[in-house]
Parts: structure tokens; sequence; C-alpha cells
């Protein structure tokens, strides 16, 4: 919906798949950005509590508060590491396109992502510390 209501001001400096590569990132940014205001949960949390009654699954407020433990771990990120994961691993965006989207080298985004990952992984593997927030270097 975003990239209809924008249509009209897409000036055809960059290319189409670009610009609408563009809106898919400040859309998942966006939603990020409430999820951490606001935490819901889903029809696939409820499948989760189902299961865990049954003994096949962790329980319900263990899966809620890996999703949060997740969220507040690719929230401490800087943007540019986060923008990159989200694009990866949520959007399912390969590595040319995330790369388009950037306006970086694929180089720059695999390595963006490896750090994002790695610092996402110390942060859910060391709950009980405070989140730290990794520094970003311009590549």
């Amino acid at each position: 919906m975003a990239a209809v209501r924008g249509l009209a001001r897409f000036d055809g400096q960059a290319a189409f798949s670009t610009w609408i590569y563009r809106i898919a990132t400040n859309t998942c940014l966006d939603h990020l950005r409430r999820t951490r205001r606001r935490p819901t949960t889903s029809l696939d949390d409820a499948e989760l509590l189902v299961e865990a009654k049954s003994g096949l699954a962790p329980t319900f407020e263990s899966a809620v508060d890996d999703r949060l433990a997740i969220s507040e771990a690719l929230a401490g990120l800087p943007e540019e590491f986060r923008v990159a994961v989200v694009l990866r691993d949520v959007a399912d965006l390969d590595y040319a396109d995330i790369a388009l989207t950037l306006g970086v080298p694929i180089g720059t985004v695999r390595s963006r992502i490896a750090r994002g990952r790695a610092a996402v992984a110390r942060q859910l593997g060391n709950r009980s510390q405070p989140l730290e927030r990794p520094t970003a270097e311009h590549e």
C-alpha cells in the first residue's frame, strides 16, 4: 500500500525495484519500532501455547520472552546492521537485492549481516546482562 500511495513521488532516479525494496525496508523498520513500543502476540503464539500444553513445544511465555528478547536485541543494533539483518532474515531478500536497496557493495552487506547476527547472538546468549550497543563501522 505504501508503494501505491507513494507512486507519484517515484522520480525514476533509481531502479523501480530498488525504490520498492527501500519502501519494504522502511516498512520493516517501522514495524520493529511499533513492536518495540507495543508488543503483541499472534495466532502463531496461540498455536505454541496449544503445543506447549501437549508437551511438544516450549511454553507460550517462553516463546513470547524469546520473541521480545530478539526484538530487543535487534533494536539495540546500529541501524545499518539492523536493516541488513531484517532484510535478509525477515524479508528474505538475497544479498544482491540488499546491496542494491542499501546502495552498498555486496561485501559490505555480508559484513553487516554477520556482525549484526553475531551481536544478536551475544545478547541472546547472555540475557542477564543489559543489552550492549555494538559500534557501527563504515566499510
